[in-house]
């Protein structure tokens, strides 16, 4: 049998599967180990926080421009949810100038001491689920992960425009 040949039959199995095992994943039981945060909100602050520290001639500031563009949605998205995040004294948001050179973040000391408890909370949990599964199989499955994604935002990017290959 050939290995690339799909049928119809084949489609409808692994979409189904797929769909399962996306929502195990994402189901409450992940959500559980985050503690007054959303799953949204930590990566929120754990990528202010990495743009932090590679760029260390930006003192820490994190502007919202590359903040979407690292965590991959829109800057009204991110908006929105920096908004909440500085509401709730995670961040201390504010501009350069008269604010035409863009807007930025900063951590506070509670977003800090957020972010750390969050961290460990998820090192214990993940720690254990990563020696059980191996690390190399990890490592492997987000690989694969990150190529089914590459495929899905194109052909999502194809419908959007109007194109669509078989």
């Amino acid at each position: 049998m050939e290995e690339n040949k799909v049928t119809t039959e084949d489609i409808v199995e692994l979409t189904n599967e797929l769909t399962f095992r996306r929502h195990r994943f994402n189901q409450e039981d992940v959500a559980t180990f985050f503690h007054n945060v959303s799953i949204r909100d930590y990566l929120g602050l754990s990528t202010i926080r990495r743009i932090g520290r590679e760029n260390s001639i930006y003192e820490g500031k994190t502007y919202l421009k590359e903040l979407a563009e690292r965590m991959q949605i829109s800057i009204h998205q991110t908006s929105k949810m920096v908004q909440s995040l500085t509401r709730r004294g995670f961040l201390i948001w504010s501009h350069d100038g008269d604010g035409s050179d863009g807007t930025y973040v900063m951590l506070s000391e509670e977003g800090t001491r957020k972010l750390d408890e969050q961290k460990n909370a998820l090192e214990n949990f993940y720690g254990t689920v990563i020696r059980k599964f191996g690390k190399e199989n990890m490592i492997e499955l987000l690989q694969l992960m990150k190529q089914l994604d590459t495929v899905i935002s194109g052909e999502i990017e194809s419908i959007e425009e109007g194109v669509h290959d078989e």
